[in-house]
């Protein structure tokens, strides 16, 4: 069973806003994530180096344009472990993080809330389907969150940056496409509009936006 709104594509498709059809990250390789808390000291977690356990599972992933792409087999490491180990100890009792801004290579940049972060199958991803990730699908590390809308699921990942309070990333239209937990379950698409309401006018656009990510390659 899909979740509303969603129908299964055969494919798997580099895909995402058109502007960042053209932009591409500038390593593909070192599976570094920079990361800090407020204005606390930065720290540089190399995940080609770490301890921590690995981890593997079969995920759907769901584009918010109503394309899902089933039974993707993810490798990588669980967020949950990554927090504990090296954010986990960063921290002040007296302002507890909240949220998490996600950078990616490119210059896209999303947010979510801590609980939806911690959740058990929420992964830092290098591999997908035995293999390292590709640049269509992130490489070298991106997250994925099965239960939140692809655009989520930062492709090229390279710094998060963990807040007490949240900060506004995005501004006018790209705020209201934005939602800050896009639950697929839920169909939180955007914000302020029902999610129902945008499936016809995502899906005019899916085809086009393939071919344009397609051919930037």
């Amino acid at each position: 069973m899909l979740p509303p709104g969603q129908k299964a594509r055969a494919d798997f498709p580099r895909f995402g806003l058109p502007p960042y059809a053209k932009k591409f990250p500038s390593n593909t390789t070192d599976r570094t994530i920079v990361a800090r808390i407020d204005a606390g000291p930065e720290v540089e977690i190399d995940l080609g180096l770490t301890d921590l356990p690995r981890s593997e599972r079969r995920a759907n992933f769901h584009c918010v344009t109503t394309w899902s792409h089933v039974g993707a087999r993810w490798g990588g490491v669980r967020f949950v472990d990554f927090y504990a180990k090296y954010i986990e100890p960063l921290g002040d009792r007296s302002a507890p993080v909240t949220g998490a801004v996600l950078y990616a290579q490119d210059g896209y940049r999303t947010t979510l809330i801590l609980e939806d972060l911690l959740v058990e199958d929420v992964m830092l991803a290098d591999s997908l389907d035995g293999r390292p990730l590709s640049v269509e699908h992130g490489a070298p590390l991106r997250l994925i969150a099965p239960e939140h809308y692809g655009y989520k699921n930062v492709k090229h990942l390279e710094r998060v940056d963990f807040h007490a309070k949240i900060p506004a990333v995005k501004r006018g239209v790209r705020a209201l496409l934005d939602h800050p937990r896009a639950r697929v379950g839920r169909e939180e698409r955007g914000r302020w509009v029902p999610g129902w309401m945008l499936r016809s006018l995502y899906r005019s656009f899916i085809e086009r936006t393939a071919r344009n990510f397609e051919n930037a390659m």
